[in-house]
């Protein structure tokens, strides 16, 4: 093999093993101990794990493999199952972030104007109609890969290529793909996390506040006023009960902690970081593969439909790690 042939050997085989690893441990890790204990987040982090193993077992294994069988690429079969794991996958992925998305927008902005109160998403049985419509649309999408999809017959592209009945019916199923199934799902995760950066900015600004005035309560006239009154109270209090001079700052400190020290704030806050951290990298991978989508639709270019393959490979590779740093569940301990 040519120098670029162990390159991306070794990337292929990097982000196989790797998303393998992390899509598994983010499955089991979201799997619930009992089925009262099952939530709307561990269905949709289970959901994004099957369907980010699909292209680590479906596609990147496959194509590490086939670079010691290269018999494989020229089949007809090979291909299509290929492109079709490829293609539900990827669509399936997406669909799911969004869903993501929607939930933690929900959890924190309309949770909090509606004063903690639960949000239609933790609602399993619209969640589980959600992710099934998704499959459906993912299906709907990836079917057609398996009868159109086939070798180019130039071995050493290496590369499976796909025969519409038209240039004009390629590029009206790539219009609707990418309009429903990538452009609809990033509008709709950019919102929400817009939305999410906003109250977590909103939040910590309302928590610095809250810990400053603690800190420094502002002088009223009542006590301006009184002052004197005061001191000469305290003095005399103080030599009756040297504990009540420090009952103020007792409560100051108090009010502080519980400021900064709430445990189920500071979970949401930890879990809403990671989901904004996956939106970022998505809209990043995912308007760069749109690009090249919309380019390969019109010009076909065997460096583009590597370099789309690429892309999706490391998004699929790196999220579930994020995600599992973000809602704690990255050690293996089974606390």
């Amino acid at each position: 093999m040519q120098p670029q042939d162990w390159i991306e050997l070794f990337m292929r085989a990097f982000f196989c093993f790797t998303g393998i690893i992390g899509n598994g441990l983010l499955g089991l890790r979201s799997l619930p101990k009992s089925r009262s204990q099952l939530r709307t987040g561990d269905v949709l982090f289970v959901n994004l794990a099957v369907s980010n193993l699909i292209t680590n077992c479906l596609v990147d294994l496959p194509e590490t493999m086939a670079h010691f069988a290269k018999s494989w690429l020229t089949s007809k079969e090979y291909c299509g199952v290929t492109q079709f794991s490829h293609e539900i996958s990827e669509t399936s992925s997406i669909f799911t972030t969004m869903f993501i998305s929607m939930y933690w927008h929900q959890k924190l902005v309309g949770s909090i104007r509606r004063g903690g109160a639960p949000v239609q998403m933790d609602n399993l049985r619209l969640v589980v109609a959600l992710l099934g419509g998704s499959w459906i649309v993912s299906t709907a999408f990836s079917l057609p890969h398996i009868f159109i999809a086939e070798h180019n017959a130039n071995e050493s592209s290496e590369v499976c290529e796909e025969r519409f009945a038209s240039p004009a019916a390629k590029q009206t199923f790539d219009g609707m793909y990418l309009t429903l199934a990538n452009v609809v799902p990033m509008i709709g995760i950019t919102y929400a996390t817009v939305q999410i950066v906003l109250t977590l900015l909103r939040s910590q600004n309302r928590i610095k506040d809250h810990s400053r005035n603690a800190t420094n309560p502002p002088p009223s006239s009542a006590g301006q006023n009184l002052e004197g009154t005061a001191e000469r109270s305290t003095e005399a209090s103080s030599e009756r009960s040297p504990i009540s001079t420090d009952a103020p700052r007792a409560a100051t400190q108090q009010q502080r902690m519980q400021v900064r020290s709430n445990p189920s704030s500071n979970n949401q806050i930890r879990a809403a970081k990671s989901v904004v951290a996956v939106a970022t990298i998505f809209i990043f991978c995912w308007f760069t593969h749109l690009v090249l989508r919309i380019y390969s639709s019109f010009r076909v270019s065997v460096l583009a439909v590597k370099l789309t393959n690429f892309i999706g490979a490391s998004y699929v590779c790196f999220v579930p790690y994020v995600y599992l740093h973000g809602v704690k569940k990255l050690s293996c301990s089974c606390r």
